[in-house]
């Protein structure tokens, strides 16, 4: 609302432009203003049927209608949740993307489905890539991919589009991993007061992602039935509705316990960790890496996500000596070609396969 009013003010409208074609000029200048986000045109209809309701404006000259993609989308979902089995969280953003790419068809000429060819979907691809990073516009593509490969298994699309789609040079390998010290994560852990129940909490998942290299979303994921005390184990559900036992170290089951005895609130959410004031739910994945980020300020340190830690595990396994077929394992890898990425961090094995300089040379 507060951006719509900048709009009208900036071009010296009045409310009487809220129309359809008032609300595309508007989405495009947001797109020019550097917003990254995209518009519905359906939700801003939305707000302006509102904003009739409480009689701040008298007329509109949008009608809220079923958008000509919904049916599409919703039968999208379905395929997600019943043929590919994803989990709710992946379901919502591959919704999500698909709709913006929808939209994105339809404020551009209302290109028919049926009708869709490389040079449309590059467009689409241009047009988004430019505003964001190269690891969100390269989820982009994998979500518009997915997206093609059921049009054609729908029969929307006569052809496969998806291998069409231009890639996006990830540049996977070029970098090192990145790990923080071991004494940058004692400082971590040592910044939690465990003397209030949230800095209970807090020790308690940095303890989970320091050790055992848990996601975020695996540790926002945990309930308390996950957690075998008799036999010293935790089962992670991880991607793809995976699920492994992961031996449960003492000092972890000491934070854990610690937590769940003088930290958590009574309340029916069975999740292991939930947010420290009312309403007591479960905490996101987002909630996980915000406690990671506060801790690094407390020490003054850059802030990281929860995913460094994970790094971090694996780095700390190679530094003592471990293989990388160790740290498949500890992270629950099912390709060997992303535990190879931690092989540029195991200088000892790489020592050995170094050649020396021509001539002798340093």
């Amino acid at each position: 609302m507060a951006q719509i009013s900048r709009w009208l003010t900036s071009r010296g409208l009045d409310t009487d432009s809220l129309t359809l074609a008032g609300l595309e000029e508007f989405s495009s200048w947001r797109e020019d203003s550097g917003y990254v986000t995209s518009l519905s045109i359906h939700s801003a209809a939305l707000l302006c049927d509102y904003l009739v309701g409480v009689g701040v404006i008298t007329r509109v000259g949008v009608v809220v209608a079923e958008r000509p993609f919904d049916e599409v989308v919703l039968r999208y979902r379905r395929y997600l949740n019943d043929e590919r089995g994803l989990s709710a969280s992946s379901v919502a953003q591959y919704v999500k993307a698909s709709g913006h790419f929808l939209q994105w068809l339809y404020l551009h000429g209302d290109v028919e489905l049926r009708n869709l060819n490389a040079d449309i979907l590059n467009q689409f691809i241009f047009a988004t890539s430019q505003r964001v990073k190269t690891t969100t516009a390269g989820r982009t593509i994998a979500t518009l991919r997915s997206l093609l490969w059921f049009f054609y298994l729908e029969g929307i699309t006569p052809t496969a589009l998806a291998p069409a789609v231009l890639s996006v040079a990830p540049w996977r390998q070029s970098e090192l991993p990145k790990a923080l010290d071991a004494k940058h994560v004692v400082r971590l852990l040592k910044s939690c007061d465990r003397r209030t129940a949230s800095g209970r909490r807090d020790f308690a998942i940095l303890m989970l992602l320091s050790r055992l290299g848990l996601r975020a979303r695996e540790v926002a994921g945990l309930q308390l039935n996950d957690i075998d005390w008799r036999q010293g184990e935790l089962v992670v559900r991880g991607k793809g509705h995976r699920e492994d036992r992961l031996p449960l170290p003492r000092d972890v089951g000491e934070a854990l316990v610690t937590w769940l005895e003088r930290g958590r609130p009574r309340c029916a959410c069975r999740s292991v960790f939930v947010r420290a004031c009312v309403p007591f739910r479960e905490i996101s994945a987002s909630g996980v890496s915000a406690i990671v980020r506060r801790a690094c300020g407390r020490i003054g340190l850059s802030p990281v996500g929860a995913h460094c830690l994970r790094h971090t595990t694996a780095t700390r396994i190679l530094q003592a000596g471990g293989s990388l077929a160790e740290v498949a394992q500890v992270l629950r890898h099912r390709s060997q070609q992303t535990t190879a990425h931690y092989a540029k961090v195991d200088r000892l094995a790489l020592v050995a396969v170094v050649r020396s300089w021509p001539g002798g040379g340093a």
